[in-house]
């Protein structure tokens, strides 16, 4: 089923926002989904969100707080899961701050200042 004989890493994706247009499992579910994920031989890695947009990346702090302490809760459970995708552009040097051990940035390095 894998190209390899391992099965790739995986992150939950997590709507920690609780918004309706995002995908995502709800934060007091993820331990469900994680439990069912390694059932099927998955490795679950961390966990991934993104927050609801804001022009302040301080309004992002909660969110990414409340993720790392999700996967905390987890931790023992799932020792596996140690990574936490939180973060763009806007606003990851908060993300970065609240505990995010993996980044998502584009237009911070390809977009030339002032576009």
């Amino acid at each position: 089923m894998w190209l390899s004989e391992a099965p790739p890493p995986v992150l939950l994706q997590v709507n920690i926002g609780d918004e309706p247009q995002k995908h995502g499992i709800a934060a007091g579910r993820v331990a469900e989904l994680a439990e069912a994920a390694t059932s099927a031989g998955l490795v679950v890695k961390g966990l991934m969100a993104i927050p609801p947009l804001s022009p302040d990346p301080e309004q992002t702090r909660p969110h990414f707080a409340a993720l790392a302490k999700v996967r905390d809760a987890l931790s023992a459970d799932f020792p596996s899961m140690t990574e936490l995708s939180m973060g763009m552009s806007d606003d990851y040097e908060v993300a970065i701050e609240e505990g995010s051990t993996i980044i998502r940035v584009g237009r911070a390095i390809f977009e030339p200042a002032g576009v």
